[in-house]
């Protein structure tokens, strides 16, 4: 069964997603087959499984990234639906966009699932310099997740101006762009030195999560990792 819809997945326009401001990015709407989409939410993994990752030092002073996570892993017992999935996104087409994406082919595929309860938050950050980009899936069923709890992924424009060395607060940011976090959308960004992003407190029921699925293009040479790490 195929989960990615090949026609919207071709439909990614990679000069205009590197063209966006404040840095490329772009939201999505129905990147998933419908079908695909309801059995990925109706089979997500059990909460049983993950760490919870609370408190949490950060680089640089930044806010602790409060939730429960679950790195993927072929050996995770996981249903026949996530496999394809995963195996979609490394071998078919959706790979080779990605590579035109970033205008180079030597990268892997990381994936991990987060689920968020109520009053976490991500602080705002760029991501590590080894990470070339990402695509958050969410899986926020829309007729149960109100979106008055937040939970959007907020793209924040710091006009180029605030090193990712550092703790920003949401407030000091020249602007923010919203990224829907329910129904059948994602959101997909290129790293740069100014890629900040982050998701406010959210204000969800105790018994409701916030919950995406993360893919990671990491560089997948050592040397190339130290040279982004120490700009030698």
């Amino acid at each position: 069964m195929d989960c990615l819809d090949r026609r919207a997945v071709s439909a990614i326009d990679s000069a205009e997603v590197r063209a966006a401001k404040p840095f490329p990015w772009q939201s999505i709407d129905g990147l998933l087959t419908a079908d695909g989409y309801q059995r990925l939410l109706a089979e997500l993994p059990d909460l049983s499984g993950f760490r919870k990752i609370m408190g949490r030092r950060r680089r640089y002073g930044q806010a602790s990234h409060d939730r429960y996570a679950l790195d993927y892993r072929s050996r995770l017992a996981l249903p026949a639906v996530w496999r394809d999935f995963v195996e979609e996104l490394h071998e078919g087409p959706y790979r080779g966009k990605v590579a035109e994406l970033l205008g180079r082919d030597d990268f892997f595929l990381t994936a991990h699932w987060h689920y968020t309860p109520r009053g976490c938050s991500v602080s705002p950050h760029c991501d590590a310099v080894w990470k070339l980009g990402s695509h958050i899936f969410y899986f926020n069923d829309e007729n149960e997740w109100d979106p008055d709890w937040g939970g959007s992924t907020l793209v924040l424009d710091d006009g180029g101006e605030i090193d990712y060395s550092s703790a920003p607060g949401f407030e000091d940011f020249r602007a923010s762009y919203d990224c829907t976090p329910n129904g059948n959308r994602s959101m997909l960004f290129l790293r740069t030195d100014h890629s900040w992003h982050g998701v406010r407190p959210l204000e969800c029921p105790e018994d409701q999560l916030r919950k995406v699925f993360i893919v990671e293009y990491r560089l997948d040479n050592l040397r190339e990792r130290l040279r982004a790490r120490t700009g030698i």
